[in-house]
Order: C-alpha cells, then structure tokens, then sequence
C-alpha cells in the first residue's frame, strides 16, 4: 500500500543530490537539486519540483491592475461572514454541525483531490473516490481542479518568484488574499501555459467538473448547505444561508489562504533551511494538514505533507481510510533515513529540540 522513498548512498528521495548556488536578482541559495528523472519517475512528472534554471526579469515590475469584481465578491462574502458571527447564538446545533461537516467536506476536496491527488499525484484513487472528492472540491469553490492544479504546480515549480502566483515575497496581504484581487503577473501566465497539465486533461470526471463548474458551484457551496437546514429541522432561511453557506465558506478560504501566507512565514524550517514555507501547527490545524509546509515543499511527492502522520493532519488519516476501503493505494512515503539525513544536512537545526 505504501511506496516508500529511500536510498543508502544518496540523502534524499530516489535520486542523487547535488549542491549548487543559484543567484535569482540578488538572493543568493544553496539548493539541494535532486535528480528529477529518477525522482519523478514513478508519477510520471516534474512539474511540481522547484526549478532552478529560471530567473526573474530585470527591470520594473509591471503596475498592479484591479480586478474590481472580485475585489467586490471579497468584500460582500466577508461582511456576509461577519454578519453570519452573529447569528450563530440564534442557529439550532444540528445548524452548526452541518456547517462544520460541510467544513470537513469541502475542505477534504482541497486537500485530498486538488492538492495531493491531482497536483502532486502523490497517491492514486478509484473512480467513486475522485466522484466524491470532485463534489467535495465544487462544494469549497476555490476554482476548478484543472485551473487549481495548474496554478498550484506553478507556485511549487517558481515558488517565491514572479512566476509564483501567490508570491510570499510580496507580502502577507498579498499571498493571503491579495493575489486574487489583482492580475496575475505575466510570468505566472507564461509558466503556467508551459505546464505538462496532460494528466489533468485525461482525467474525465476533473474535465466534466470544468465544463460545469459554476452551476456545480451554485448547487454545492450555497444551495445544498442552505437547504438542508432549512427543509430538514425548520431552520430559519436567513441562517440557514449565512451560517452552512457564507460562513462556512468564507472560513474555509480563509484556511485554505493562511497556507499560502502564515505557512511561508511563521514558524520553523527543519527540513530546508534555504526555502521560505515553515512548518505551522496552527495553519495545519484550520487547513487539515496542510501547514507542514516546509516538509510539503521539501517533498512534494509525500501523500502526508508531513512525517507525522495523522498528527494535526486529518486528511492524512482520511487518505489512510480510503486506503483501508479499498478506494484508494499507491500513497508515496519518504523514508525515515531519507528525511534525517535531509534534516542534518539542510535544515536549521529546529528538529533537535523537537
């Protein structure tokens, strides 16, 4: 069930390391690069491991343009979210616990399908599972997964450069929630139509999602958590849509955002030193799973995102029971001696004192 990373000569994951210092502008690194064929080979793919050859144009950056509309959405979803805080003393607790479970829900359709499913192939699932996790994914409304899957792949192959879409090194507001209100930078384009996306296209339940994706949108992130409520417990309307609904979904992308931005600030770097995500146990705990984040973008290929198991990870333990079902296999695992020798090579010492 499990296909494990290991070498006894070579440190890392299933392929030789090397150390090379690469200028990018005026940030100097020392990169461990890995060699991507004998890495990637058993997912047939590259594209989500960081690439060293490129390299920021020079020059200014080209000027900031709105995206009025989405500025606006923004701001009536949170002013809605807001509204929806105080109505929760008035709502029944069956109200609050479809809410949290709609939670659960389309948050598993970010973390298990669009992310480690679909992005970085790091495990495989039968067809009712991918099913489930599509609807999942419609119900979270953060985009189709074919246009997810490609933005994401472009963040972990140019990550904290031009070409990274929701770039950290702009800022926090910027890598939260800003990346969306504007346009995105030509050099996310430019990658981003460079990508080997041949997987995600031959999928035909993630191509059926994309041709349908608003009125899958409209049905599972506002009207079905709306109704149920409603038709089932007499639940007034007005809380039935701001609490399962609004809040909800206001939550989850705010969950979802703190991984682009807390998790590539706060917290420790154990594994490389020489990126910029952390490891945030606060950010996994809201995203479930998603905040060891300096593990994630040392071994992208790893289902876990972390060596922890089902330790704040709950998607971890999702993908395990799928596994155990039958509908799910294949999960990749670094190996123990891989990831410590990673440790003492270029980590910052953190995993020492625990």
């Amino acid at each position: 069930l499990f296909k494990e990373f290991s070498s006894t000569s070579s440190t890392t994951a299933g392929g030789t390391v090397t150390s090379r210092a690469t200028r990018n502008g005026n940030a100097v690194m020392e990169k461990d690069l890995l060699n991507h064929e004998d890495l990637a080979g058993d997912r047939g793919m590259v594209d989500d491991i960081f690439d060293e050859t490129y390299r920021e144009k020079e020059g200014p950056k080209p000027p900031l343009r709105y995206v009025w509309r989405n500025i606006i959405l923004m701001s009536l979803l949170h002013l809605g979210a807001l509204f929806a805080l105080t109505l929760i003393p008035s709502a029944k607790i069956q109200t609050l616990a479809w809410a949290l479970l709609c939670f659960v829900v389309s948050a598993l359709g970010i973390t298990a399908g669009s992310h480690r499913l679909w992005s970085h192939r790091s495990y495989k699932a039968t067809l009712p599972l991918r099913i489930f996790l599509t609807i999942a994914n419609s119900m979270a409304f953060q985009n189709d997964i074919y246009e997810w899957v490609r933005d994401h792949r472009v963040h972990h192959k140019f990550s904290e450069t031009d070409a990274d879409p929701h770039n950290a090194m702009r800022g926090f507001f910027f890598s939260h929630i800003g990346w969306l209100l504007v346009r995105k930078h030509p050099d996310v384009i430019e990658k981003g139509q460079k990508l080997d996306l041949s997987d995600i296209k031959a999928d035909k339940v993630v191509m059926f999602q994309r041709r349908y994706y608003k009125p899958s949108v409209v049905l599972l992130c506002f009207t079905l958590p709306a109704v149920v409520p409603w038709y089932f417990w007499d639940e007034s309307i007005v809380i039935s849509f701001f609490i399962p609904a609004i809040l909800r979904y206001a939550i989850g992308l705010n969950a979802t955002w703190l991984v682009n931005s807390a998790a590539h600030m706060f917290g420790n770097r154990p594994y490389d030193q020489n990126i910029n995500p952390r490891e945030n146990p606060l950010v996994s705990l809201g995203a479930l799973g998603e905040g060891f984040h300096n593990y994630h973008h040392t071994f992208p290929y790893d289902y876990s995102t972390s060596e922890f198991g089902w330790r704040f990870n709950l998607t971890t333990a999702f993908i395990d029971l799928m596994c155990l079902l039958g509908l799910a296999s294949d999960r990749k695992k670094v190996s123990k001696e891989v990831i410590l020798a990673r440790k003492m090579r270029t980590g910052d010492g953190s995993h020492k004192s625990g």
